[in-house]
């Protein structure tokens, strides 16, 4: 994967193809989700309360995704065995399971690829972005 920043996807723009580390393994997109709708969106950081409830939000809607073809996929800088503690976390305190994939970008090269960063902040800022996109 190239360190190159694209621009933002645009409407109708496929996505970029990529493998990546997830807390359900290695997965490739958007081949793993051929003929559904993949929601991606990113947080900042794990552990943060923002974060968490979003992603509980997430969780607890996802059968309504289900029903629409859509599959929940989140994405954060941080390493996949953050993500797996924070996922731990989220169930042992909140009582809420996550059954979505965590997209481990500690590269910060897969939100470089979708045109997730602004060139004039910190990583760590700029996260913070929901995409829609159709697999075929």
């Amino acid at each position: 994967m190239d360190n190159v920043q694209n621009a933002m996807p645009l409407l109708g723009d496929k996505m970029p193809e990529f493998t990546i580390q997830t807390t359900h393994g290695i997965k490739s997109f958007p081949k793993d989700y051929n003929g559904k709708w993949i929601v991606l969106f990113s947080h900042p950081g794990d552990f943060t309360p923002v974060c968490t409830t979003e992603f509980v939000a997430f969780a607890k809607r996802e059968a309504e995704f289900k029903k629409l073809n859509a599959e929940l996929v989140g994405l954060s800088i941080d390493q996949v065995f953050s993500h797996i503690k924070w996922v731990g976390w989220i169930e042992e305190k909140l009582n809420v399971k996550i059954p979505f994939p965590i997209i481990a970008d500690d590269t910060g090269n897969i939100a470089k690829k979708l045109g997730m960063l602004h060139p004039g902040k910190g990583e760590k800022d700029s996260y913070d972005w929901w995409f829609v996109y159709k697999s075929l």
